[in-house]
């Protein structure tokens, strides 16, 4: 289970109208204005009894009844996620241009012989449903009884799907990503995230007496030159600090320890931020004398964009066939559950003896794992629970599954592993740059004739 992937990524964690329509609106209206003709008042509503013509896209017509059925799945999804839209003559506007842009992208997929065959349109309605909990039939249900056309809605997904073939082949599969891309996404993440440095500094403090005369001050600075010129030539730090210092870290080897910066004088912050580790600063005058520093160790917490929070849990899996449905399956685990939080007996052990994976051998462990190793609607469950909790029984593709989260960590990642997260992101970013630019030339080649407002 741990190895695949859904084919479709279209909205782990929405309900199934959002899982629609976050597949629906690869075009954003943004940056696409409609024009004046596009804003004539509409006409009556007593004038009109049947669908009709909003738009017509080189010839191929939006109606009125592809707005409306947009317009409420968008709602729906809103209501769902407690997000508020803009006022409804601009989203009537908005959902029109993005059909708009969608009938000139659909149309250069066929003229580009670009297909999506039906298995891959069954795969992605599997996924939906299993994401929500439901059978195919039950989702489709489900749609019903929402109002929306099962067999239109079947359709924009198959159109979704083209549309996102359609850029991958035109504009995602072209994007590169350099080296040197990498670097400076790592170097700007850094700079906004200065507060996560972390140094640890060797610290050599001569005094300055308050009334000290500047002969005095002289050799009290000729001698903190003297500690700096040795340690820059390798001289042992804790014997420097042991001779000359008379700061609190003497003792300790003149050592300060590992702190964040946020808690560093900005006086040594200032110093030795560029420094790399063995790098001497100083000497630095301040109102206590003159400071000699050594970085000893640096360390920079991870950036967030390039850390990952793994978990570790437990489940069991059974399968669905002719001799198990999934009702069946769903009322086993219910009632392995009741067993375990009564203490009849432990997920482990009931792991070992039903789950039909290959964690069942490990009482159900399927080890640390990192974001998007499992498929969407098992890892939208999982992420959901606190450690020690257990879910309800819930459907994948796979089967039925029981969970426990045992325990999160924030993981640690090599350098190398960050640099393929930084990877993902520019190359996210440059593809989302690239298909928006795309996007508005099709957009601009397309002839589009608005006709009469939608009435809705």
């Amino acid at each position: 289970m741990t190895d695949r992937r859904s084919g479709v990524s279209l909205a782990a964690g929405l309900g199934w109208a959002a899982l629609l329509l976050a597949a629906a609106p690869v075009v954003q209206a943004q940056g696409l204005r409609p024009t004046t003709e596009m804003q004539r008042p509409a006409a009556p509503t007593s004038t009109r009894t049947v669908d009709y013509i909003v738009a017509l896209v080189n010839s191929e017509p939006v109606t009125n009844f592809d707005v409306r059925q947009r317009l409420l799945r968008l709602e729906q999804q809103a209501s769902a996620q407690g997000k508020a839209l803009p006022p409804r003559d601009e989203l009537v506007k908005q959902v029109l241009e993005q059909l708009v842009v969608e009938r000139a992208l659909l149309q250069q997929a066929t003229e580009l012989g670009v297909r999506v065959d039906e298995a891959a349109v069954v795969q992605a309605e599997q996924a939906i449903a299993a994401q929500n909990q439901l059978s195919v039939e039950e989702f489709r249900r489900r749609v019903a009884a929402e109002g929306l056309d099962a067999n239109k809605i079947r359709n924009e997904l198959r159109n979704q799907l083209l549309l996102q073939r359609l850029r991958e082949r035109e504009v995602t599969a072209r994007v590169s990503v350099s080296e040197a891309d990498i670097d400076a996404f790592i170097r700007e993440r850094q700079s906004a995230n200065t507060d996560a440095l972390e140094i640890n500094l060797g610290h050599v403090l001569i005094q300055v007496p308050e009334n000290a005369s500047e002969d005095r001050v002289r050799e009290l600075q000729t001698t903190a030159q003297g500690v700096a010129q040795r340690l820059r030539s390798g001289a042992d730090l804790a014997q420097q600090a042991k001779a000359f210092s008379q700061g609190s870290e003497a003792a300790s080897g003149g050592l300060m320890g590992m702190r964040p910066t946020a808690r560093l004088p900005d006086l040594f912050v200032q110093a030795t931020r560029n420094l790399p580790v063995g790098g001497v600063a100083g000497p630095l005058r301040s109102a206590a004398g003159f400071h000699v520093l050594k970085v000893v160790e640096k360390r920079q917490a991870p950036i967030p964009e390039l850390s990952v929070t793994q978990s570790r849990a437990r489940h069991i899996l059974l399968r669905l066939g002719p001799q198990l449905t999934q009702e069946q399956a769903i009322a086993r685990l219910a009632g392995y559950r009741q067993q375990i939080v009564s203490g009849q007996a432990t997920l482990e052990d009931l792991a070992r003896q039903h789950s039909q994976d290959g964690s069942a051998r490990q009482g159900g462990d399927l080890g640390w794992v990192s974001p998007g190793q499992f498929v969407p609607e098992f890892e939208q469950v999982m992420n959901a629970l606190r450690p020690g909790e257990m879910s309800q029984p819930l459907v994948s593709r796979f089967g039925v599954h029981l969970i426990r989260l045992e325990e999160r960590r924030p993981a640690v990642l090599s350098e190398r592993e960050q640099r393929e997260i930084a990877r993902d992101l520019v190359r996210e970013e440059k593809a989302d740059d690239a298909v928006n630019a795309w996007t508005e030339e099709v957009r601009s080649r397309a002839f589009v004739e608005y006709r009469d407002a939608p009435q809705l």
